[in-house]
């Protein structure tokens, strides 16, 4: 059985007579990625810079929108994404793009990232240390975990968290260490969102751990793979950043992958970047489909990819000055038959059990029914947190969206 601690220390296309002659020009395949469910992602990713080092706090006002990749797959909408104890599990928590909720078949194609992390590499620099200097503090924790059993940070005695949610204790950096250098893996998360900590042999089937580890070339080659298929067509850059795979890692995998026949290179037009296209992906074709898109989603989370296919950038407000705001605070992009429509600010008002709509925008060119399509996934949207009703503030005008009331809450399910 694979151990972690045992790693070490410390339009359409025309296909030529060869993949150099592949490269006309390429219809797109829009929709959503068909792989990736996302976890807790890390919405630093629009910051600026300075605010990136100052560490400000930020509160979600969806607190589990972080989940909606998963519920805007599973239709009717499913809450929990637990399982029943008899059930095989199907996902495990791990670093994807972000931290994400993955196919337990992908975790020993992620074992090269654990190996890295356990020497101090590819981790954030205040993790860095666990790995030489503080590692007897991280072991410590390792051997409570094996002791006591699953564990949180906030079961841990030791340096305090000062206030905020990106300002995290002592015993937290050594825990998320040991998380990304996979001698923990999560079990649960609590209802305040917290992760709980537990080797991953009481977490994760064995049969996965069993599995023998690939070398990295091999396991990085064949997530570019999965990449190219999840995305049906894609430059250099969105492959690389689907799983987070380094530039220089990505290269090699991506021409071994054109050699062996899995990928194409084409043009797309419009785009000014080399395409490459996977063997299996379909021609475009129209989805008659609605969604409200998390922040997180791998549909929109490669800014530069969703602005390529839709037209549409988007960024995340929350750290950008109230007064600044051009769209709002936290902001969920609308899905409309393949395309991007509109975009809502969202919050739900525990309180009173209502999602609250506080500013709508739609492009231009929306269909005329896109109030009563955006109404219809509000509900749906309401009804999985567990708001009863729906409210529009004055700031969000939109003929044809209104109040609504009485909304049946669908009660929490397993996937």
């Amino acid at each position: 059985m694979w151990r972690s601690r045992a790693i070490g220390p410390g339009g359409g296309t025309e296909r030529g007579r060869s993949p150099a002659h592949r490269t006309r020009c390429t219809g797109l395949r829009r929709g959503l990625p068909r792989e990736s469910r996302q976890g807790d992602a890390d919405p630093q990713r629009d910051r600026p810079a300075a605010d990136r080092q100052r560490k400000r706090p930020v509160t979600s006002p969806l607190p589990a929108a972080v989940l909606a990749p998963g519920v805007v797959r599973s239709r009717p909408p499913r809450r929990a994404l637990g399982r029943p104890a008899d059930r095989p599990k199907r996902f495990f928590e791990y670093w994807g793009h972000e931290a994400s909720l993955l196919p337990v078949d992908l975790q020993p194609l992620l074992r090269w990232r654990m190996a890295r992390a356990l020497r101090g590499q590819g981790v954030w620099q205040r993790l860095e240390s666990f790995a030489v200097e503080n590692r007897a503090e991280a072991d410590a924790l390792l051997a409570r975990i094996e002791t006591e059993g699953p564990l949180a940070a906030s079961d841990v005695a030791g340096g305090k968290a000062a206030k905020g949610i990106w300002e995290w204790s002592d015993a937290k950096h050594a825990l998320e260490w040991l998380f990304w250098s996979g001698q923990v893996a999560s079990t649960h998360r609590r209802s305040s969102f917290e992760r709980v900590y537990d080797l991953p042999d009481r977490v994760l089937p064995h049969a996965v751990l069993d599995i023998p580890t690939p070398a990295g070339v091999d396991a990085r080659r064949a997530l570019i793979a999965r990449s190219a298929r999840a995305l049906g067509v894609a430059t250099a850059q969105d492959l690389q950043d689907y799983y987070r795979i380094p530039p220089a890692d990505a290269a090699p995998a991506i021409k071994q992958l054109i050699e062996e026949g899995t990928l194409f290179p084409v043009r797309v037009c419009g785009w000014q970047h080399q395409a490459y296209l996977h063997r299996d992906a379909k021609p475009g074709r129209k989805l008659g489909a609605s969604a409200l898109i998390s922040p997180f989603d791998p549909l929109v989370w490669h800014r530069p990819r969703a602005e390529r296919l839709f037209g549409f950038r988007y960024r995340l407000e929350i750290y950008t000055p109230a007064h600044k705001r051009e769209h709002g605070y936290y902001v969920l992009p609308f899905l409309l038959d393949g395309a991007l429509v509109g975009r809502v600010d969202l919050k739900a008002d525990r309180k009173v059990r209502a999602l609250v709509v506080q500013r709508v925008h739609v492009e231009l060119g929306a269909p005329a029914n896109t109030a009563e399509r955006l109404l219809g996934e509000l509900r749906l949207m309401a009804s999985w947190l567990g708001m009863s009703s729906i409210v529009v503030a004055p700031t969000a005008v939109l003929p044809g969206l209104t109040a609504v009331s009485d909304i049946e809450v669908h009660p929490p399910v397993t996937a």
